[in-house]
């Protein structure tokens, strides 16, 4: 039996552990062992885990001092999969991002100013940078304000990201497959890099409105067969090569919004999620500023016209979007989000549990 010391955080719609890059490392063990452990269980109930039952619950941000001179923290993102206990390290979090500056800040790795405190961020599995304004007044860290985002009931602390160098992260390109719109099958599609690898497709090409809950498309099983195959033959024209296994690329429904520019339901990849990833916000956001995608083409607006509110489940999420001269890449995102602190102590993890692991562990990998 060993102890981590760790965070939890609500990290903008979602929950997960925090971690320090030094901490972890003084365990001496393999993090996807460790994390498997401590995270996830072949119990469907997760009784004996720290993790919940959800992809939203089982993340994990792993935060040290940066190792670019133009960022002060590393914040490097796992998540585990509950079906095969294996460790993601291919994708980002951009709602448990919200967290990692007041956890910086909490364990001392970044001095708190007055009013606010800016926190440049990289993002170690994509690459990209985030300059994060936490409010500290007087230099104390706040957790509690009147900022109440999408999906998210309790009101806090705004915290505000500025993204940059997010676009072609996973293939160096805004649009991998070197279109804005591809045919696969019958339904056209956007293939976009932008924050996260996704497809994006109109809701009405697979019989739908849009408007469906989440567990009202969870429960279509043609739906979900239709959009993994659509999913698995994007990924090879995206050079992403066999996604099976993989939660690469996402996959978002679009449609017309009542209440936004554009509405979203937002696949991880073979589940609705019940809100939605701010990294896919930005993504689609990002292809919303595009007239020639698939979201471009639906909201109809004017070269240039910001911000993008994309319509989710549980609400909307506001993206101001800038492009940065002619360049696709050049392209920088703005959103406000919130984080609690709801735990700081030690984890506790069975390592006697770890030879009927690792099987499991390496059963994600193709």
């Amino acid at each position: 039996m060993i102890s981590l010391r760790t965070m939890m955080m609500r990290g903008g719609t979602c929950s997960g552990m925090y971690l320090l890059k030094s901490d972890l490392d003084e365990t001496g063990l393999e993090p996807d062992v460790l994390l498997s452990v401590i995270l996830g269980s072949l119990d469907r109930r997760q009784t004996d885990q720290f993790g919940g039952d959800g992809s939203t619950t089982t993340k994990v941000a792993i935060v040290g001092p940066s190792t670019r001179p133009d960022c002060d923290v590393d914040y490097l993102f796992a998540q585990v999969d509950l079906t095969t206990l294996w460790v993601d390290w291919t994708l980002t979090c951009g709602n448990l991002l919200a967290g990692v500056a007041p956890f910086a800040i909490e364990r001392g790795l970044v001095a708190p100013a007055d009013p606010y405190t800016m926190v440049r961020v990289h993002l170690v599995n994509t690459g990209a940078t985030v300059m994060v304004s936490v409010g500290t007044p007087g230099a104390c860290l706040r957790y509690d304000a009147d900022c109440q985002i999408g999906g998210v009931p309790q009101r806090a602390s705004p915290i505000d990201l500025v993204f940059s160098n997010f676009c072609g992260g996973r293939t160096g390109q805004l649009f991998p497959t070197g279109s804005p719109v591809d045919l696969i099958g019958a339904v056209e599609i956007t293939a976009i890099d932008a924050g996260v690898c996704a497809i994006i497709a109109e809701a009405s090409a697979f019989g739908i409105t849009g408007h469906e809950s989440p567990r009202q498309l969870n429960s279509d099983t043609g739906l979900l067969d239709r959009l993994a195959r659509l999913r698995l033959r994007a990924a090879l024209a995206m050079g992403l090569g066999d996604a099976r296994g993989y939660v690469l690329p996402k996959v978002l429904l679009v449609s017309e919004s009542e209440c936004g520019d554009i509405r979203s339901r937002y696949f991880v990849p073979d589940r609705c999620h019940t809100a939605h990833a701010v990294s896919a916000a930005i993504c689609l956001a990002t292809a919303s500023v595009v007239p020639d995608t698939v979201a471009g083409r639906l909201i109809g607006r004017p070269s240039g016209a910001r911000p993008i509110v994309v319509e989710h489940p549980t609400g909307t999420t506001m993206i101001d979007i800038t492009r940065a001269g002619d360049s696709d890449l050049g392209i920088w995102a703005a959103v406000r989000s919130t984080a609690q602190k709801l735990f700081d102590g030690y984890v506790f993890a069975d390592m006697s549990r770890e030879p009927c692991l690792i099987g499991a562990v390496g059963a994600g990998v193709t």
